[in-house]
């Protein structure tokens, strides 16, 4: 019983350090070396791409939410010409 269970926590514990493999750790390189420096310029330029892309979602989302009630209120204002 206890080999099973410690089996099956290893194998919990090692799949979970495979999934944060991808992370990128610039603390591996020198601080003024050249690689140290394009580290740290890829991990800006992805989270600037990153908080970009959640903008532009957000203000899409905002344009439409707005298009949509401004088109509600087009449609009272028509509705209410041809009752006249």
């Amino acid at each position: 019983m206890k080999n099973k269970l410690f089996l099956i926590i290893f194998f919990i514990l090692g799949f979970n350090n495979l999934l944060y493999s991808d992370e990128n750790n610039c603390a591996n390189f020198k601080k003024f070396s050249a690689n140290y420096i394009k580290c740290k310029g890829n991990l800006l330029k992805n989270k600037t791409i990153s908080s970009s892309k959640n903008f532009i979602k957000n203000t899409k989302e905002y344009q439409k939410k707005q298009w949509n009630s401004g088109k509600k209120q087009v449609n009272k204002i028509k509705e209410k010409v041809k009752g006249q």
